[in-house]
Order: C-alpha cells, then sequence, then structure tokens
C-alpha cells in the first residue's frame, strides 16, 4: 500500500506510509533517501515495497486497441494499486471514449531516480504518483499543474489531512488518492495468554509504572519470553535467547518514532520546515524506544531491526510478536499470512493522547504535458469518489475521497477486519508526515545517528542533538 520516502530513509519506517530507518510504514517510512533497508509494501511511500515489481516503466493491463483518439499516460509505483486504477480507467474511457489512460508501473527502486530525469528530458507521464517528501521540489521547480488554479473547489470531498499535506504556498498541487494512519496490530493468541488488554496501552516517559501510569512496559514484558518461558521481569531472564517479543520498538518513523515524539509534546519540524525534536520531550521519546529495545528487553535489538526494516513485521506473522504498530499498509499481508486469530487495537498513547502520523499518496498533474486538456479531465476523475472506488473496492487503501471510504472499510469487513481503529487515528489529533523540498538530504543526513543511537553506540541526547544539526544542514 501509506507511511514518505525518495527511495530510503522513510522506507526504512512511512509506512506507509509508513519516513523512517527500519520501519514498516510509514510512515512512513514516509520520505526517505537512497540507503533504506527493505520494508513493508506501503502505495503512500512512506515505506518502499516489497514482493515482484518491474523494474522498467511496463504499461500493466490487456493489450488492447485504445478506444480514445487521446492517450494520457499515469504512472504510479505500486503493483498492488495498479489494477484499481486500470478498472477505475476502464470507468472513465466509457464515460469518456475520447481519451485512453494508460497505467505506467515504475519500480518503487527506479522511481524516484527516474522521476527527475524523466521531467528533464520530456518523457514524464502526463500525471504521476508522488509522496509528501518529494512534491515540494517539483512543485517549486514549474513541474506541477496548481490544483488549486486547474480544479478550484468544485470536487468532491478530500481528506483535510491529505489535502494540508500536498498545499504549499496557499495552494494544492497533488489531488489527494490514499492514505494511512496508524493502528496496534496483536496476536490475539498470545495476548489472552499473557492477560494482557491491547484496547488501552499507555506510554509514560520518565514516569512510575502502574495501572494509572505507563501500561505498556508491563503488557510488553509479559508478552517477552526467553527459551526457559522467563520474561524480562523473572528472575534468571535471558535476553539472548528470546522467543518472543512485545513490541515493535524500532526506528520507524511512519508507526513509531514520529507518533512517540508528537504523544510526548516534541516538534519533529517547526514552521520552516527544519527539525526541531532536540527539545527535552524529545530527548525523552527517543529514550523511551532505546529502553524498550535496550533495558526492558521487550524488542528485537536495532542490530536486527535497522537492516532490515520487516524484521518485526515477519516475528509478528510467525507468531512471535504480540503487538506490532503499524498502518493499513500491513493489512493485506497479515491476512493472507497470519495463521492466528489477530486484531487491530488503537494505537498506544502517549502522554499528549493518541497522535498518527498520517501520509497520503497525491496524483500529480504534469505542467509541460502536451494533453493538457485530457490530462486536467483525468485529474478531475482522479479527485472524484468515482474515479477511486476501486482503491477502496479492492482493498488497496483508505481513499482520498472521503464518499468513497466506505468501500475500503466494506471490504475488509467483509474478511472479518474491523479498520474503524485507523479511521478513529485519523480524525483524531495527527502528526504531519515530513515535509519540505530538502527533507529527503535531511532524513538521509540524520537517519545514522538514530541509528547509532539505538545500538548503543552514542548517548541519546547526544544522538538527537546531532541528528537535528546535521539534518538541517543537509536541508539549508
Amino acid at each position: 500500500m501509506a507511511a514518505l520516502g525518495a527511495v530510503g530513509v522513510l522506507a526504512l519506517g512511512l509506512a506507509a506510509c509508513s519516513p523512517g530507518t527500519g520501519g514498516n510504514g510509514g510512515a512512513t517510512a514516509p520520505a526517505g533517501g537512497d540507503t533504506a533497508a527493505p520494508t513493508t509494501a506501503d502505495p503512500t511511500g512512506e515505506t518502499e515495497p516489497t514482493g515482484e515489481t518491474t523494474p522498467d516503466t511496463e504499461p500493466t493491463g490487456e493489450d488492447t486497441q485504445p478506444t480514445g483518439s487521446t492517450t494520457v499516460t499515469f504512472r504510479l509505483w505500486d503493483d498492488v494499486a495498479a489494477p484499481a486504477y486500470e478498472e477505475s480507467f476502464d470507468a472513465f474511457t466509457a464515460q469518456n471514449p475520447d481519451i485512453n489512460v494508460e497505467v505506467e508501473l515504475v519500480s518503487w527502486g527506479d522511481y524516484w531516480t527516474r522521476l527527475p530525469l524523466d521531467l528533464q528530458s520530456g518523457d514524464m507521464a502526463d500525471i504521476f504518483w508522488t509522496n509528501s517528501s518529494n512534491f515540494a521540489r517539483f512543485a517549486d521547480a514549474g513541474n506541477l499543474i496548481n490544483i488549486t488554479e486547474a480544479l478550484g473547489d468544485d470536487h468532491d470531498e478530500w481528506t483535510q489531512s491529505v489535502v494540508d499535506l500536498y498545499t504549499r504556498d496557499g495552494s494544492l498541487w497533488g489531488v489527494p488518492q490514499l492514505w494511512d494512519s496508524i493502528a496496534l496490530f496483536y496476536n490475539k493468541d498470545l495476548t489472552d495468554a499473557a492477560g494482557v488488554d491491547p484496547t488501552n496501552l499507555k506510554f509514560l516517559p520518565a514516569t512510575e509504572r502502574g495501572p494509572d501510569a505507563d501500561t505498556l512496559i508491563d503488557a510488553a514484558q509479559a508478552l517477552t519470553l526467553d527459551a526457559e518461558g522467563r520474561t524480562p521481569a523473572d528472575e534468571g531472564f535471558d535476553p539472548n535467547t528470546r522467543e518472543q517479543y512485545g513490541f515493535n520498538a524500532q526506528l520507524d518513523l511512519q508507526a513509531i518514532y514520529l507518533d512517540f515524539l508528537a504523544q510526548t509534546g516534541a516538534t519533529f519540524q517547526d514552521e520552516d520546515n527544519n527539525f526541531a525534536f532536540n527539545s527535552p520531550e524529545g530527548v525523552l521519546a527517543f529514550q523511551y524506544i532505546y529502553d524498550l529495545i535496550n533495558t526492558w528487553h521487550v524488542a528485537p535489538s536495532a542490530a536486527e531491526t535497522n537492516t532490515n526494516g520487516d524484521f518485526s513485521r515477519e516475528l509478528f506473522l510467525q507468531g512471535k510478536m504480540g503487538l506490532f504498530q503499524s498502518g493499513p499498509y500491513s493489512l493485506k499481508m497479515i491476512a493472507d499470512n497470519a495463521d492466528f486469530e489477530w486484531g487491530i487495537a488503537p494505537m498506544v498513547e502517549g502522554p499528549e493522547g493518541r497522535i498518527s502520523v498520517v501520509h497520503g499518496v497525491a496524483a500529480v498533474g504534469n505542467a509541460n504535458s502536451e494533453n493538457m486538456d485530457a490530462t486536467l479531465r483525468v485529474l478531475e476523475w482522479l479527485g472524484s469518489a468515482e474515479g477511486q472506488n476501486a482503491i477502496a473496492t479492492q482493498g488497496v487503501s483508505f481513499p482520498g475521497a472521503v464518499e468513497a471510504q466506505q468501500g475500503f472499510v466494506d471490504y475488509w469487513a467483509a474478511e472479518g477486519v474491523d479498520v474503524q481503529p485507523f479511521i478513529d487515528a485519523a480524525e483524531g489529533t495527527t502528526q504531519m508526515a515530513p515535509v519540505g523540498p530538502e527533507v529527503n538530504a535531511g532524513l538521509n543526513e540524520y537517519t545514522p545517528y538514530l541509528q547509532d543511537m539505538l545500538l548503543g553506540n552514542i548517548s541519546v541526547e547526544d544522538a538527537v542533538n546531532q541528528a537535528v544539526e546535521e539534518g538541517n544542514a543537509a536541508m539549508n
């Protein structure tokens, strides 16, 4: 499927969809650079898709003669979403026989390298997917159609958080297509056996644990077992022989650390888009994540998750992890592969409440399209509930058009899955995914400091301060 990244850092964790290293989303994760580990498939571009994707640009669908006299090209990176767009464009051409839409699938590994080159050469598609961490540089360069000017206000209602992501200098630059928020997947067999209620977990950095304080640590400890069946709270527990883990604490921007920062009261980026998370609250949030891994031993080691963003998800699918915080981009993988009873609960709550990263993908128009009138008609279609219906009814993701979202809910309800926690997260207080024309450079620059921090090679405070300093220097 949602998490942000160009080819990496957010692929480490936005997703959606995840933005960040070692993630399943998104987002994460939501924005990344060039050095990410493989991560959970996430159409929002927060996390790097896994599975089979075509290495080069490749039209999808049947090899048939186009009905229309004008062909508009549409490019995306996700092979799960491509069939939904084929269905959508078939419906569009049936209503607009003078226009045919050709879908181009470009693999995630090539997408962000190809995009600027194709824009420069004139080979870029008329309409293409982008994520929040990449659109600004193309908008500033004059490569994108101004959606506010082109479509105005006469369109179906769109998810406001995605509209906000793609608004720059007072104008909207992309048509919202799909979005991810964060919730908590749980293995019901494991939580029942450990006596853990996954529906109301809280983390409270630097406070006493107890029934009215932090409940995540106790729950995660109860779900963590060594080879002798001992938990971290038991005498003789050996973290080196763990066979079951409690929670997926790791450097996952979309699903873990950007949410933890927001819920602890830290600011990730200031109004000028500079990183600002080296506050006392930011240090507390990262210290808590570090402690989950290295003090309480309830999460896999950073040595495992820094280099394999899917490591925790794989443990969850194997029935070896009790709590797995992630986005809708993990739904299909879990539904298709988990052989145990599982559910979705609200995300872990922090001192400031539940605050989820919401990231989304937008369809942007090529300002140099040679088929401008037809391109604008297709963009209008892509912004409609009818145009996004297949994204919902094929279970790909929550669509950007509000009216179409019930189709996604109904798809998963038919599979016995209640996705309401994701909706609640998106409708509550939310955290914006990383934004800014040079945010990828900043994310790539600061990530190694945070990786070293979780490995114990540098103190949390020093790592956070250096990450902010070097990340901002790279952006500016």
